[in-house]
């Protein structure tokens, strides 16, 4: 599967990576890698090491080592278009970073259990389909993503359902 989004989210990893940080792939793109299914992402989703209790915390002090990720993705030609969502844009292509220390409370998925993957000298996270099933059940929940994602989050959900 050509996948142009998970091309560049391995060209993010190895930059991260060049500065100690291995990045968990959520989202639609991560899907796409885990079932070979398109799921036409409409961006990519990052997760990276950050304070557990996600929101509640200063935008600026959410995700660790902010200013490397920041650095990174400005050496990578992003900009920054949204602090409060650590969201960054370059020809059309929004990257968001989240953090991955909040899957536990969220979703019940321990850090512990999340599988390292090596492409080349790259190296992240991504989770299988049992833990997808839970983040998008969980998301499901959430009255905001349900609003704008409901339809397409359900059939994920579905179709892990029936693969599991």
């Amino acid at each position: 599967m050509q996948n142009n989004k998970f091309t560049n989210f391995l060209i993010i990893a190895k930059q991260l990576n060049q500065r100690n940080i291995t990045p968990l792939l959520m989202g639609s793109v991560g899907l796409e890698v885990v079932t070979g299914k398109n799921w036409n992402a409409q961006d990519l989703d990052i997760h990276v090491p950050g304070d557990k209790r996600g929101w509640e915390v200063p935008p600026e002090q959410a995700v660790f080592d902010w200013e490397e990720i920041i650095n990174s993705m400005l050496s990578l030609g992003y900009s920054l278009v949204d602090l409060h969502e650590h969201e960054f844009e370059k020809d059309g292509l929004a990257v968001g970073f989240g953090i991955m220390d909040t899957l536990p409370a969220f979703a019940g998925i321990p850090l512990e259990d999340l599988e390292l993957h090596r492409q080349g000298d790259v190296k992240y996270y991504l989770l299988k389909s049992d833990q997808y099933l839970k983040v998008y059940e969980a998301s499901s929940k959430d009255s905001y993503r349900a609003d704008k994602n409901n339809h397409k989050d359900m059939d994920k959900i579905k179709y892990l359902r029936n693969l599991i």
